[in-house]
């Protein structure tokens, strides 16, 4: 498992490096969706998170959800255009289980992709590290605290 700058990244993800998101494909045809260690280290405990609607479809680029953080509100983007399945109605209710579970517990969204290739522009985790370290080292982050 990569680990940089004291950040896990689990292998068998899929990574959106530019928007901190991880994917796990189901092997049903979805994949869920949360955000890495890195955006929850970055944002601090989390006080809120709204979902979309379940039935939604997003576009590339756009936001699957609502995140806030003492220090930060913004949207989880997703990489694809894809249709929400299912909502984690547990991270509505205690948002700073991404805090504490971010690979497991933490997740946000389950999607469908419009199409299955579209995946492709993930990352895999275990090529993973050095897109991470240069991302961080751009954007001037220290890393996880251990």
């Amino acid at each position: 498992m990569p680990v940089v700058r004291g950040c896990t990244l689990p292998d068998e993800l899929l990574y959106d490096v530019a928007n901190n998101i991880w994917y796990r494909d189901e092997g049903d045809g979805t994949l869920t969706v949360g955000l890495t260690v890195v955006a929850t280290s970055m944002a601090g405990k989390l006080v809120a998170f709204t979902a979309k609607k379940v039935g939604k479809t997003i576009e590339a680029g756009k936001s699957c959800a609502t995140v806030e953080s003492g220090k930060w509100v913004g949207p989880a983007k997703l990489a694809f255009d894809a249709e929400i399945v299912a909502a984690n109605e547990q991270l509505t209710a205690t948002p700073d289980t991404a805090n504490s579970d971010c690979y497991g517990k933490g997740w946000m969204v389950r999607v469908k992709p419009a199409d299955a290739a579209a995946v492709s522009v993930l990352v895999p985790g275990s090529a993973v590290a050095e897109p991470y370290e240069a991302k961080m080292a751009a954007d001037g982050y220290a890393g996880c605290a251990g």
